[in-house]
């Protein structure tokens, strides 16, 4: 049975596609079949991976090609999920995203089920795979509703700055109406400290204001600021490929563990 998890939070530039791609790669690393899932309207997640829907986009032996079909297709019901499946590099897959997601609110808003749409699709491959990862748009909307529907854990990633703790409790809230309504095995998994400076003294208090917050639910592993996690983006690639001896690539395999040993 593949674990599958989503990558949550309605604040943006706390990490979650950072997150997503080098915990995706990081168990990849491992020998696990993994799958990512980009259903982000901004496909960052599938930029990140050098996989892009930009015309400008030149294919190289390096890069995958544009995808013709995205996750967008999916749920739409034009496409299967395995119809849209990109293998990305050694046990790492990936379904891109598109710019018609933002939109897609308004044109499923009719359709009956619509909550459970990713679900349904999502079912027939995911035990195709050890691990499915879900990069979770920057809002409590269809899209991410969908993803808390299909998966079985979230992990919050949670910027070690003031406003960090801002709406995670709104949340907290969602996803207990979700694990209600749609999902009763959904779990909270963890919540990670992300681009955390400890030579910050308000960092270091911020973190220990979360560990305090929620316990037993924060990682031990700890990502820390790194400018090669900033930089593996630019370059279509995860710290894997990028920078693997940096302490980037370091706490993404360290969260690797962590998550397939929870």
């Amino acid at each position: 049975m593949a674990l599958v998890i989503g990558v949550v939070n309605q604040k943006g530039g706390v990490g979650k596609t950072t997150t997503t791609a080098n915990l995706g790669a990081a168990i990849a690393e491992l020998g696990k079949r993994v799958l990512l899932i980009d259903i982000d309207a901004q496909s960052n997640l599938s930029t990140h991976l050098g996989i892009s829907g930009k015309d400008d986009l030149q294919e190289s032996p390096e890069r995958p090609p544009v995808p013709e079909f995205t996750i967008y297709d999916v749920l739409k019901g034009t496409k299967q999920i395995k119809d849209v499946i990109i293998h990305r590099s050694k046990n790492l897959d990936l379904v891109p995203s598109s710019l018609l997601l933002s939109a897609a609110d308004l044109e499923l808003g009719g359709v009956v089920g619509r909550e459970l749409i990713l679900k349904r699709a999502l079912d027939k491959i995911k035990n195709d795979y050890d691990a499915v990862l879900i990069d979770c748009p920057p809002a409590l909307g269809l899209l991410s509703l969908n993803a808390l529907a299909a998966v079985e854990r979230v992990v919050i990633p949670v910027q070690s700055e003031y406003l960090a703790l801002h709406g995670v409790r709104q949340l907290l809230d969602t996803i207990d109406q979700v694990r209600g309504i749609y999902n009763p095995s959904l779990i909270v998994g963890g919540v990670l400290i992300c681009l955390h400076d400890n030579r910050k003294r308000l960092a270091r208090v911020v973190s220990d204001t979360i560990r305090a917050y929620f316990g037993d639910l924060v990682f031990d592993t700890v990502v820390r600021t790194n400018v090669s996690l900033a930089e593996a983006p630019a370059s279509g690639q995860s710290i894997f490929e990028y920078s693997p001896k940096s302490s980037g690539a370091e706490d993404y395999a360290a969260l690797a563990k962590e998550v397939l040993n929870d």
